[in-house]
Parts: structure tokens; sequence; C-alpha cells
């Protein structure tokens, strides 16, 4: 996959994508990863780049011909086709469904706004899809473009040294549900157990007892996903099964 990055601090993503997981899919040239820093395709002596937004008001709003320009060098890097994305707190919420179709792609061009944000009319001309990694306020595009390389850069194939790793994780498998909680040695210690049937060797219940883990953590954490979700007769057994139990033991109400 190559991802290229329009930003005002193109070094920022290429610090932040230097390690783990990502770092790995650079070195192993699994992930290509181009910054291009728009004050290069401005004009003038101070190379603006932003300008007074038309009706007033705070901040500044980023100019189209620095933006423009720059996109049209990165298009012309490389013929592969590139959605251009924006990051913005009006996107698309970012979701895993969404990564595994964006992890498919062959290419990808992130532009990163900063200030109050970028003009419209290069918005609607040259923007194909806007992405929200939530509901806040960042001071620029650069941290969410990070998250987004990440995410879809674990999905290519070859970048995890175990597969499977990914494909176990929240919002991944049957019904895309959170995850099960994970143990790890040593069995005993003061902070509590390894759960006993971790240590049986019976796979068979080790697979029940992480799906009923999984069931019960998303409805306590995230319900709604509960409602999204296609629960089979198996799961919704499983889960009432949990949810007797968390009474049983006296746990606080469910919020």
């Amino acid at each position: 996959m190559r991802i290229d990055v329009i930003s005002l601090f193109p070094e920022f993503i290429d610090q932040s994508t230097g390690f783990g997981v990502v770092g790995r899919a650079r070195e192993r040239a699994l992930l290509q990863l181009q910054g291009w820093n728009p004050r290069d395709y401005a004009s003038g002596n101070y190379r603006r780049v932003d300008d007074r937004p038309f009706g007033g008001g705070p901040g500044m709003v980023m100019l189209i011909e620095p933006l423009r320009a720059c996109l049209e060098a990165a298009r012309q890097a490389d013929p592969t086709p590139a959605p251009v994305l924006y990051l913005s707190p009006q996107g698309r919420p970012l979701t895993q469904a969404r990564v595994r179709e964006l992890a498919l792609l062959p290419r990808m061009i992130l532009l990163c706004g900063r200030y109050e944000g970028v003009d419209e009319r290069l918005l609607a001309h040259q923007v194909d899809e806007e992405i929200s990694i939530g509901d806040y306020v960042l001071s620029g595009g650069e941290l969410a473009a990070a998250v987004l390389i990440d995410a879809v850069t674990r999905l290519q194939e070859g970048v995890l040294n175990d597969a499977e790793s990914a494909a176990q994780d929240s919002f991944e498998g049957e019904g895309g549900l959170l995850d099960c909680p994970h143990f790890t040695h040593p069995a005993s210690h003061a902070w509590g157990e390894v759960p006993e049937v971790l240590r049986s060797g019976n796979h068979a219940a080790i697979a029940r007892w992480r799906r009923q883990q999984s069931l019960g953590r998303t409805w306590l954490r995230r319900p709604e996903l509960l409602d999204e979700s296609a629960l089979s007769p198996a799961d919704r057994k499983l889960l009432e099964a949990f949810r007797q139990e968390w009474a049983a033991d006296g746990s606080p109400a469910k919020p």
C-alpha cells in the first residue's frame, strides 16, 4: 500500500509512523509513506498557505491554490489511482468495517487540515471523502491521519507476525464485538488468578469462554453493538448466563 499525506508537518507523520507495526511495515516495504508540504507549493516570499475567512470570525482558513498544487504533485508521483481523504470532525466516523474497506486500496491520499480548516471549494472539487476519528476537535489532521495509517497498515498481508492477531481484535470476527480479556504468566498473582478454563487445555471450552466474555464485555461497555449484531441462539444463551453470573456476584449495576 502507498499512502501520501498532505500536511504542513510531514515530519510529524514520518516520525510517528516509524515505530512498532507501522515502522516494521515500512522497513519491509509493505507500506510506502510519502509526505507532502503545501507550503512548498505556495507563492510569494512568505509562502502563505492560509488567509482570513470571508465573513469575519476567528482563525485562518487554508488556501485553495497551495493545496491544489500539492495534491496534483502527489497524484503525478504515482500513476495508481488514489482517493483523497480529508481528516475532519465533520466526516464519516471511522469504524473497523470502514478500515477493512480502506485497507484493500492500493493507494490513498490523506489531507490534513489546520487552523479553522480548508476552503470549502477545494473540499468540494478535490476530496472524495471526509473521515472523522471521533466527536472531538484536534489542532490538525496529522494525529487522525496517523491513526488511520496504523489501522489500515496492520491489516496488510504480512505486516503482523501472527495474522490471527487482527482477526481476534475488538470489532473484528463474528458480530463485531469487543475483545475478550487476555492473561499471561504468572498464573497466580496478588491481583488475582488466571481463569481455570484458560489453563485447562480444553480448546472448545476456551473458545466458548472467550465468546461469552466478548459478549458480556460488549453488553457492559458498548451495548449498542449488540443491538447492531444478529446474535445466534447460542450467543444469547451465553450472554444470559453471563448476566446472571454478573448479578449473582454482586457486581455493580450495569451503567
